[in-house]
């Protein structure tokens, strides 16, 4: 079965999953990190050089707490794609809630400003805004829920 073969839901789905994924992944580099490595890992089109210091402990704290929300929103948008996946209805808004609250604050002061590369971030508010967007016709009931 292609991508084009796929019913809508299924396609949110897998969009969400892959956002997911990625934000899981990011929130376990972040916790890993110190403040200076983890400030490098979310602002990489930074020079590291830029970013290298020595932080009060509090500025780690609140870095790690960004981590553990990065894990947290990517578990949570992965549970929902697979739900999604199994037509549950109610699993488009919350994991729209979830995953594009969550990129609207990174476009505004990651995309925007430019702290970021394409890659992975810019990329990944792409996918979440894509699977909004995909959404609308499944939340209107134009298209089975999957």
């Amino acid at each position: 079965m292609t991508a084009a073969n796929l019913p809508l839901p299924k396609i949110i789905a897998v969009l969400w999953v892959i956002w997911g994924v990625v934000h899981a992944l990011a929130g376990g580099i972040v916790l890993g990190s110190d403040a200076s490595g983890g400030f490098q890992a979310v602002a990489d089109a930074v020079a590291p050089e830029l970013l290298q210091a020595e932080y009060h402990p509090a500025v780690g704290g609140i870095l790690h707490q960004h981590g553990w929300n990065l894990g947290w929103f990517g578990v949570a948008t992965v549970i929902g794609g697979l739900l999604i996946w199994r037509g549950n209805r109610t699993a488009l808004w919350v994991t729209a809630l979830i995953g594009g609250l969550a990129d609207l604050g990174y476009f505004f002061f990651m995309d925007l400003p430019g702290f970021v590369h394409f890659f992975p971030g810019t990329l990944m508010t792409l996918i979440s805004g894509s699977a909004i967007l995909l959404s609308w016709p499944v939340w209107r009931g134009q298209e089975p829920a999957g």
